[in-house]
Order: C-alpha cells, then sequence, then structure tokens
C-alpha cells in the first residue's frame, strides 16, 4: 500500500509535541468571521418580509389610539404606510449593501449602526409624509427618529438571535453525524470490509479506508455555516462508496449532477444523512436490495436536489423492523430553514412507490456566473462554426474567368 496520510494527526516523533490538525479552508465570502454573528443579514427574502410585516403591525396598532370608527383607522394607516414602507424598504436595503462593511464590526458596533440607520429611517418617513402634505405644521422629527430607531433596534435583535439560533442546530448535525460514525453496526463492517479487502484487493482496501477516514474528517471539522453542493456531493459519494462494498449488488446507486449547481450553499452535513436513511431504510431491509438515485439541476433562478430510494416489500417493512423518529428529516429542515429561511424548500414522502427528498436552494451570484458563463460558451461555440465557413470562404480564390482573345489573321501568301 502507499504511504497515504489517512489520518487527520500524524503520531509525533521522539522529542516532539504532537501535531495539531490543519483547519479547512473556507471559501471567500462563504463564512461569517469566526465569533461574529451575521447581523445585518437583511438580503434574505423572508427577513424583508417579516420586517415589513413587523413595521405595519406596529403602525396599525399605534393608529388605534387616535381614531374613533373603522374607515378613519384604515384611512390613516393607509396614509401612514406612505412614509413607514418606504423607511422600511431603504433601512432595509441599505442594511443589505453595506452588509459586508457592518459585518467587520463588533456586536455592540453593529447594533449601534443599526440603531442609527433606524433614525435616519424614521427622519425619512417624517419627511416622506411632510412633503405628501399629511404631516402637521411642525413635523414630529424628534419623535419619528426616535420611533425608527426603536424599531430598528427591535429589527436587529431579532437577526441577532437568528442568527445564534444557527448554532445548536449545526452543533447537533455534527454530533448526529459523528454517533452515525461511530456506531458498531457502521464501523465493524467497514473494517470487516476492509480486512477482507487487504490481500486479495490492497488498493481497493486503502481506497475505502479513506473514505472512512475522510467520513470522520468532515464530521469532526469546523466548516462554517454553509458550503457548496460540490463539497456535500463529495461526501455522499464517499458513504455510498464504503455502503456499495458492503451491498455489492445489491445497492445499485445512480448519479445525475448538473455541474451548474455546484456552487450553491447549503448547511455542512446535510446530504450524507439523507442518503444514509435511504440506505439504511430502503434497501438494507430488502434481501433484493434496492436502487438510489441522486439528481441535481438548474431551474430558472432554483437549485433543484432530488434522493430517490426504492421501498422494500410490505411485508418486510411491517415485520418489526426498526423505524426512524424522523430527527434526520426535522434537523435537515430545520438547518436548511435558518440558512435560506423562505427561499430553501424540503419536502419528504412516499411518492409514486419511491420515497423522494426534495431539496429547493436559491441560485446565488456563484451559480448565475456559472450559468453566464456556459451561456457564454454555447453562443462561442454556435458562432465558431459560422467564423470558420467565413475563412474558408476567404481563403479559396475567385474562379478564373475566362477572356475572348482575337485571333490573329494568318499572313498573307
Amino acid at each position: 500500500m502507499q504511504n497515504t496520510q489517512i489520518l487527520s494527526t500524524l503520531p509525533p516523533e521522539s522529542g516532539q509535541a504532537p501535531r495539531q490538525a490543519p483547519r479547512a479552508q473556507v471559501p471567500r465570502g462563504s463564512a461569517t468571521p469566526t465569533g461574529r454573528a451575521l447581523v445585518f443579514d437583511a438580503c434574505q427574502l423572508g427577513v424583508v418580509l417579516r420586517a415589513v410585516l413587523f413595521v405595519e403591525t406596529v403602525v396599525a396598532v399605534g393608529v388605534m389610539f387616535g381614531v374613533s370608527s373603522a374607515y378613519e383607522w384604515l384611512a390613516n394607516v393607509a396614509l401612514l404606510t406612505g412614509g413607514a414602507l418606504p423607511a422600511t424598504l431603504a433601512w432595509l436595503g441599505t442594511a443589505c449593501s453595506l452588509k459586508r462593511f457592518l459585518q467587520r464590526l463588533s456586536t455592540a458596533q453593529q447594533y449601534a449602526a443599526g440603531v442609527a440607520l433606524g433614525a435616519l429611517a424614521g427622519a425619512y418617513a417624517c419627511a416622506m409624509l411632510k412633503l405628501a402634505g399629511v404631516a402637521p405644521p411642525s413635523p414630529p422629527w424628534l419623535a419619528s427618529a426616535a420611533s425608527g430607531a426603536l424599531l430598528s433596534a427591535m429589527l436587529v435583535t431579532a437577526l441577532v438571535l437568528r442568527a445564534r439560533g444557527r448554532t445548536p442546530a449545526a452543533t447537533t448535525a455534527r454530533l448526529t453525524e459523528l454517533q452515525s460514525r461511530i456506531r458498531p453496526h457502521f464501523l465493524f463492517n467497514t473494517l470487516n470490509s476492509a480486512i477482507a479487502l487487504v490481500r486479495a484487493e490492497p488498493a481497493k482496501a486503502e481506497s475505502l479506508l479513506e473514505d472512512l477516514s475522510d467520513l470522520f474528517r468532515h464530521a469532526l471539522i469546523e466548516q462554517g455555516e454553509s458550503v457548496t453542493l460540490a463539497e456535500e456531493i463529495t461526501l455522499a459519494q464517499r458513504y455510498l462508496a464504503i455502503e456499495e462494498v458492503r451491498f455489492g449488488h445489491r445497492l445499485q446507486v445512480q448519479w445525475s449532477l448538473d455541474p451548474r449547481t455546484d456552487a450553491a450553499r447549503l448547511p455542512p452535513l446535510l446530504l450524507q444523512p439523507l442518503v444514509e436513511n435511504a440506505v439504511k431504510h430502503g434497501v438494507e431491509p430488502s434481501p433484493r436490495g434496492g436502487k438510489l438515485r441522486v439528481l441535481t439541476e438548474l431551474r430558472g433562478s432554483r437549485v433543484v436536489v432530488r434522493i430517490t430510494n426504492t421501498l422494500p416489500p410490505s411485508h418486510i417493512k411491517n415485520d418489526g423492523a426498526p423505524r426512524g423518529h424522523g430527527i434526520a428529516l426535522a434537523n435537515v429542515r430545520a438547518r436548511l430553514a435558518l440558512l435560506h429561511d423562505v427561499q430553501g424548500e424540503f419536502t419528504a414522502g412516499v411518492r409514486d412507490g419511491l420515497y423522494q427528498v426534495r431539496i429547493t436552494l436559491p441560485v446565488d451570484s456563484q451559480v448565475r456566473k456559472a450559468q453566464k458563463a456556459q451561456k457564454a460558451a454555447q453562443s462561442a461555440g454556435r458562432a465558431a462554426p459560422t467564423r470558420n465557413v467565413e475563412r474558408r470562404k476567404a481563403a479559396v480564390p475567385p474562379p478564373a474567368v475566362a477572356t475572348e482573345t482575337a485571333t490573329p489573321p494568318p499572313p498573307a501568301p
């Protein structure tokens, strides 16, 4: 066998301290700096909708104190919305555009910046109402700025709590992944398969142990709040490679991958538990095994991931076989909602006799760049034959034109 580093740390030499495992590299712009909460994550559609609904609710409740009829209440809400809604959208737009800058600040500074932007938004709303002729002769600038600062402080607090909510879900996912890796059933079968292959197929045994080592490494290291879909696909392929050695021809895996979706972002350790559930509940109980298919595709502005597996016969499925409690699916759904909010979708269930898990992700800037690059390559490929034909036409010399010359008369005798 080749001398390949399988463990994350090497044994220390005599007289030397043990070396630390290398940290995983996080792509640029993919994760938040360590120890900083992404307070101003106002670029997501769900945050915009919640902020607008929150401000409109406060306006609607506040108007109730000075009206005597439902018609008067509705008219005043409509008038105040003309100033509150543009100010709220301006606050969200400014927070989204300055996200990279504000992210470098400390938490206290981010709070202060959010409150200051809210005060400016409140003053902007008062100015809009004055221009519309709705505000009183002496506009309440100070009260408007204070109201905007208070509402923005509440919004910033909500965003901070939402960012902190990712930590327990991610920690639970890593612990669940680690527990599944050290489960005796999986670990012993994998090691026994490697031992059986050591003499007959040493290269295959080495590849099996490397896949097992990578699964442990991904379960132990800190990977940030999101990874690319390509990284998750690679991890799922390593897991299924181990299971294919165990089950042999009983496990049939089909991959249908769209390279344009590789840059989509999703929480780490998301796909591997799903394919593990497919093997555990769909393939392992069946004497004949089963089929598993993983598909990724780009549909307009959405990235779709589908994991489909066959189901065991009904008489085997109901014979007291252990059933899952849905913890893995609930964890996946919660972590996906924390990362992408309403833009991420997750569904799971039986469809046409197959169990299907469907994940929908938003298209980010990297996926759009890949999509534009592919379109440019396709257009260049269509234009290339035309240019080649024009070059061939230019290279062919024009046909010679026959000219008639006068035949000289025969000489006189």
